[in-house]
């Protein structure tokens, strides 16, 4: 698994560690730091490489989603046992099963509208999503559609796409979390 994992990396050499970099400078700034920041940057350094691979090829292999879905869950609890926050990890947990069950429906309704790769990752962005609160969630699932759907938009109004273009939906749900978490930070306490 190892070894597919780093397969995927490798196949963009310049790309990926520049987007990782970014990313986990983000991630730091984003969670505090404090108990949820290892979880947060290891998204953002995965996330990177699913980013630019979804880009260029379509998918989200599943080498990096399940060690991704894996060390997510691992950190969530760890970050819960550190802030002494039960209540934040059962959320967390609750959010990412949330809306991975919400993604198979969607598939399930039409397998050309999402990707497999896309319910794989919902899970994680539901976890750090709701690790912070039910209306992050909820931002969590409604922002990957709106995004998506305007540059669908645009993409038809300049007419560089048609009604049957596909177009990775992995990037928006990457940005959609970037969009919560950096909410989550910014956002004055409720």
């Amino acid at each position: 698994m190892a070894a597919r994992f780093w397969g995927e990396i490798r196949r963009y050499p310049r790309a990926i560690p520049v987007v990782a970099a970014v990313g986990v400078l983000w991630a730091i700034w984003v969670s505090g730091p404090g108990p949820l920041t290892p979880a947060v940057v290891a998204f953002a350094a995965i996330g990177a490489a699913l980013l630019v691979i979804d880009i260029r090829q379509h998918r989200l292999p599943n080498a990096l989603v399940f060690p991704l879905l894996g060390i997510t869950v691992v950190l969530i609890g760890t970050a819960g046992i550190l802030a002494s926050d039960v209540t934040a990890v059962a959320r967390a947990l609750l959010g990412g099963l949330i809306l991975g069950a919400g993604y198979l429906v969607l598939y399930l309704l039409s397998p050309s509208g999402l990707g497999l790769g896309d319910v794989k990752l919902a899970p994680v962005l539901g976890m750090l999503a709701a690790w912070y609160s039910w209306v992050d969630l909820a931002l969590m699932a409604l922002l990957p559609f709106l995004l998506g759907g305007v540059v669908a938009l645009a993409l038809l109004a300049l007419r560089k796409a048609g009604r049957k273009t596909m177009i990775a939906f992995g990037p928006y749900m990457l940005l959609g979390a970037v969009v919560v978490l950096t909410w989550a930070r910014m956002a004055p306490p409720a």
